[in-house]
C-alpha cells in the first residue's frame, strides 16, 4: 500500500502531539504537514513548541524541524496531503467552518473535535461500534458539494469507558444506565504542572460533559435514514462526570436495567467475544481484544491498565447484580489513547481501508 500523505491540524496541543507519536512509522500514513494557530505559523515545530511537549514519550526527531503551517489557510496546506487529522482548540463555530473549508478543499478531515459531532450527515465513529455509519459520507459530500472531501468525528472520550459494554447487551432491551465517570485531567489538555490545582482535589463539574455523556451513545447507536444518522430512542441514560488527580485514564460506574435480564454468563461470554471490523480488518492500531475483563475486585485501575494493547483497549471489572438496578460495573479507557488522538488514527485506517480516501 502506497502511505496516504496526511497533515495534523493542532499539531502543538496535547492531542497533537499524541498523533504525531501515533504516526511515526505509521504502515499506511506519512506526516507531511503540520499546521497550528499564526502564532506558531513559519516556526519549525520544535521552535513552536518551546518546552511544551506535555508526553512522557519524548518528540519524535523526524518532526523537529518540520515548518508549522498557518491552519486558516487550508487552500495552501490541500496540496502537500491526502487528508488531515484535525485537533484544534477553538470554539465550536470556527472549528466547524475550518473542519468544512477543509473538506471543501477535497481534503477528508478525520476530527477530535465535538463542534461536528451532531452534524446530521457527519459520522460520529467509535470502529468496533458503528462502523456502518461511514455509508452518510456520500450524503455528506453532496451537501458540501465535493467530490473527496468529507469529515469524520470520533465521540467524546469518557463515553468510551462503558459504552463499548453496553453495545453487546442492547438485545436484551437496556432501558436504563446511570454512569459516573471519573475523568483524568490529561482530557482537559493539562498536565499536573499546569494544573496544580488538581493535586489532592476532584472537582464535580466539567462543562458540557454530561450532556455529551447521555446524548453520544444515542448517536452511536443510530442508524443512517434518508442520508442523516438518526439517534436511537434508548436506553434513557443519566451521568455525572467528575474531574479526579489522575494523569491519564477515564473510569466509569455503571449501572443498568433491562426488559430482559441476561445472566452474568452472558454479558461475560458477550464481552469476551465482542470485535468490529477493526478486528477483522487486523488494522495496525485496533487492539486484539477489544474488551477485557479482570475478575480481580480491585480491577481495572487507571495506573496498570489504561495502556492495555497500546492504550487501544477496553477494560471492565466488578460485574455483580445490583439491588435497585439490574447489573453494575466499571470500565476503563485510556482517554487520550483510545479516547482521543488513538481513537482518530483508529478511524482514519478504517477510512483507508475501506477507501474513503481514494
Amino acid at each position: 500500500m502506497k502511505k496516504k500523505r496526511c497533515c495534523v491540524i493542532g499539531a502543538t496541543g496535547m492531542v497533537g502531539q499524541r498523533l504525531l507519536t501515533l504516526l511515526e512509522n505509521h504502515p499506511y500514513f506519512e506526516v507531511t504537514a503540520l499546521a497550528a494557530s499564526g502564532r506558531s505559523a513559519g516556526k519549525t515545530y520544535a521552535e513552536a513548541i518551546d518546552g511544551r511537549w506535555k508526553l512522557k514519550v519524548p518528540m519524535p526527531s523526524c518532526y523537529a524541524n518540520m515548518p508549522v503551517m498557518d491552519a486558516a489557510y487550508p487552500e495552501k496546506i490541500a496540496p502537500l496531503c491526502d487528508f488531515t487529522f484535525c485537533a484544534v482548540n477553538m470554539d465550536k463555530a470556527a472549528t466547524k467552518e475550518m473542519e468544512e473549508a477543509y473538506a471543501k478543499c477535497e481534503i477528508p478531515v478525520v476530527s477530535n473535535n465535538s463542534a461536528n459531532r451532531w452534524t446530521p450527515d457527519v459520522p460520529m465513529i467509535l470502529p468496533e461500534i458503528n462502523a456502518e455509519h461511514l455509508k452518510v459520507i456520500p450524503f455528506q459530500r453532496e451537501r458540501l458539494g465535493t467530490e473527496r472531501g468529507f469529515i469524520v468525528v470520533k465521540p467524546n472520550c469518557s463515553i468510551q469507558s462503558y459504552v463499548p459494554m453496553l453495545t453487546p447487551l442492547l438485545g436484551f432491551g437496556l432501558e436504563q444506565v446511570v454512569a459516573t465517570t471519573y475523568q483524568a485531567i490529561s482530557g482537559a489538555g493539562k498536565t499536573f504542572n499546569e494544573w496544580p490545582e488538581m493535586i489532592d482535589n476532584v472537582i464535580p463539574y466539567i462543562g458540557g460533559e454530561e450532556e455529551k455523556s447521555e446524548q453520544e451513545p444515542l448517536k452511536a447507536w443510530g442508524a443512517v435514514e434518508n442520508g442523516v444518522i438518526v439517534k436511537a430512542a434508548a436506553p434513557l441514560i443519566t451521568t455525572q462526570c467528575i474531574r479526579v488527580p489522575v494523569t491519564d485514564g477515564h473510569t466509569a460506574a455503571v449501572f443498568m436495567k433491562f426488559k430482559n435480564k441476561p445472566s452474568k454468563e452472558e454479558i461475560l461470554e458477550l464481552w469476551k467475544n465482542f470485535k468490529g471490523l477493526p478486528q477483522e480488518l487486523e488494522l495496525p492500531h485496533a487492539p486484539k481484544q477489544f474488551i477485557t475483563y479482570f475478575e480481580e475486585d480491585n480491577r481495572p485501575q487507571c495506573f496498570t491498565d489504561r495502556e492495555i494493547y497500546g492504550g487501544m483497549g477496553i477494560t471492565a471489572g466488578r460485574l455483580r447484580e445490583d439491588s435497585l438496578f439490574d447489573y453494575k460495573f466499571v470500565g476503563l479507557s485510556h482517554n487520550t489513547l483510545r479516547g482521543a488522538a488513538g481513537g482518530s488514527v483508529l478511524n482514519a485506517e478504517l477510512c483507508c481501508k475501506l477507501g474513503y480516501f481514494d
